[in-house]
């Protein structure tokens, strides 16, 4: 019986890279961790690499920065219970459907003060997993990639956009930081670009909230619409 290739994609955000020095963040910086969460990541990717080497398989480490959006005609979007999602936090306060957002940290050494993080469409993401089915059938590839737009948004900044784009006000005020949160962490997307010829059709944050507007639009209480 012959092995088939094993595809494994996983949500390997900017924790696994520490608080690097260097930005954007590439493939080859090494994987730093300072919290639970991040070592949980980079201990995948290790384990995966003890794998293909054991049994022969292939992998894929995609390492998604922040997934956002939503599908563009508004039928799927993000219904997380409890949310903690930025965007969907935002435009849930613009509808009333929260009181306030409160926006951790303004003393970052960021423009604005505030944290700035790769928002990246899920469709964007989507294609990328597609195109590197092929590449798995060889057995013993092993994969890695940041997936993001290389752009970063701080959270005054998705605020701004998510009030371009509603017309309504985001109420928000201003807390402490949190633990574990980096200043910056935005991704370096060159090698899936050239390597999975992946194409990036949501570039910008506002093309983004748009899309989770509209799902919001649709579904002003999630799937229970």
């Amino acid at each position: 019986m012959s092995r088939r290739p094993f595809a494994y994609s996983k949500r390997c955000k900017p924790p696994a890279f520490g608080d690097a020095a260097e930005m954007p963040l590439h493939e080859d910086l090494p994987l730093q961790s300072f919290s639970a969460y991040g070592q949980t990541k980079q201990d995948v990717e290790v384990l995966l690499g003890y794998c293909a080497k054991a049994y022969g398989l292939s992998y894929a480490c995609f390492r998604y920065f922040n997934a956002s959006g939503a599908a563009p005609d508004g039928s799927i979007g993000e219904d997380h219970d409890p949310e903690t999602h930025l965007i969907p936090l935002a435009i849930q306060a613009a509808r009333g459907q929260r009181d306030k957002l409160i926006v951790f940290g303004t003393d970052y050494p960021t423009p604005d003060g505030t944290c700035q993080r790769d928002y990246v469409h899920v469709n964007d993401l989507s294609r990328a997993h597609i195109a590197a089915f092929d590449k798995l059938e060889q057995l013993g590839t092993e994969l890695h990639y940041n997936l993001g737009t290389g752009t970063p948004a701080s959270v005054l900044e998705v605020i701004q956009v998510v009030q371009e784009v509603t017309g309504l006000e985001v109420p928000h005020e201003f807390g402490p930081r949190r633990d574990g949160d980096v200043p910056a962490a935005y991704a370096y997307p060159a090698k899936a670009i050239a390597e999975l010829v992946w194409k990036i059709e949501f570039p910008d944050i506002k093309s983004i909230v748009e899309t989770a507007w509209k799902w919001h639009e649709s579904h002003p209480d999630g799937f229970e619409n």
